[in-house]
């Protein structure tokens, strides 16, 4: 059984940076297409970022373009979210999501296995 634990979320002020890490087990990450999602409040699960299997290509929703950068270690079985210049609008849980096959890399049903996610608060 494929499990995803995500870790680094917080809070934090406008600006400011975090760096989440979402950890695997259970099975075969180098195989998996990873990606990003977020939900805030009253809101719909919105795709953030998502990475190949060998992390050679990546994809950002326009709304972090620039400011969050995904990646990979396939060594650590643990896919990263960089996040940088942070806005009161990124406020939301962020889960990440793991893909057996992949369609439409931005489109939350095309994900298999997903973490139960960590919160992210950016305030002053």
């Amino acid at each position: 059984q494929v499990q995803l634990v995500e870790s680094g979320g917080g809070l934090v002020q406008p600006g400011g940076s975090l760096r989440l890490s979402c950890a695997t087990s259970g099975g075969t990450f180098s195989s998996y297409f990873m990606g990003w999602f977020r939900q805030a409040p009253g809101k719909a699960r919105e795709f953030v970022a998502a990475i190949n299997w060998s992390g050679s290509y990546t994809y950002a929703a326009d709304s972090v373009k620039g400011r969050f950068t995904i990646s990979r270690d396939n060594a650590k079985n643990t896919v990263y979210l960089q996040m940088n210049s942070l806005k009161p609008e990124d406020t939301a849980v962020y889960y990440c999501a793991a893909a057996d096959t992949i369609v439409v890399h931005s489109s939350p049903i095309d994900y298999d296995y997903w973490g139960q996610g960590t919160q992210v608060t950016v305030s002053s």
